[in-house]
């Protein structure tokens, strides 16, 4: 079962997305990632959105650390109901549970430019699938912001498009994380 790491919610349990249609981070990498976004000064009143969001556990962690507000964001319907249940252990006006595919909910997305960005896909998400949810992301990005791209170690280095950069990237076991920023 993943818990909140750190931050006001430490120590809270978080339900997982019965199946096996999801992925969750792990502690360790999430403690990792984390930890960089924290040096990055990533965090700190940052709208967040978790795409592909399975339970919530980054976003959440991210309130839980500082951030103002996270959109948690899945097309699932048992991540879905997951997700509602661990936002519920949130205060209501900071998380915002939606049902979308994630490149539908970036076209249609209005409001604050979005200053952290985790994108987790499932492994039959195609590297084309990526590239394009990474190309709509881009007009919604605040010029300072942070996009984390989480993918099996072995899947190739996202395709990144114009106006975004990777400045970095890690590898976790079997997980590998990129991070990007606008350009």
């Amino acid at each position: 079962m993943a818990r909140i790491i750190a931050g006001t919610h430490k120590g809270r349990r978080l339900t997982a997305v019965p199946g096996e249609g999801t992925r969750p981070t792990s502690d360790r990498v999430k403690e990792s990632l984390f930890s960089r976004l924290e040096g990055y000064d990533a965090i700190g009143d940052a709208v967040v959105v978790d795409l592909f969001a399975g339970s919530g556990a980054l976003g959440l962690e991210a309130l839980s650390r500082g951030a103002r507000r996270a959109e948690l964001v899945d097309r699932a319907e048992p991540a879905l109901r997951t997700l509602r249940r661990n936002a519920a252990l949130f205060d209501a006006g900071a998380v915002t549970v939606q049902k979308s595919e994630a490149l539908r909910h970036l076209r249609r997305r209005e409001g604050e430019p979005i200053e952290l960005l985790f994108l987790d896909p499932p492994y039959a998400f195609t590297e084309q699938q990526l590239a394009e949810v990474l190309a709509a992301a881009v007009p919604q990005l605040h010029p300072a912001a942070t996009v984390v791209v989480e993918r099996e170690s072995r899947s190739p280095e996202p395709q990144w498009p114009a106006g975004l950069e990777r400045f970095q990237d890690r590898a976790y076991g079997t997980t590998r994380l990129w991070f990007a920023e606008p350009a």
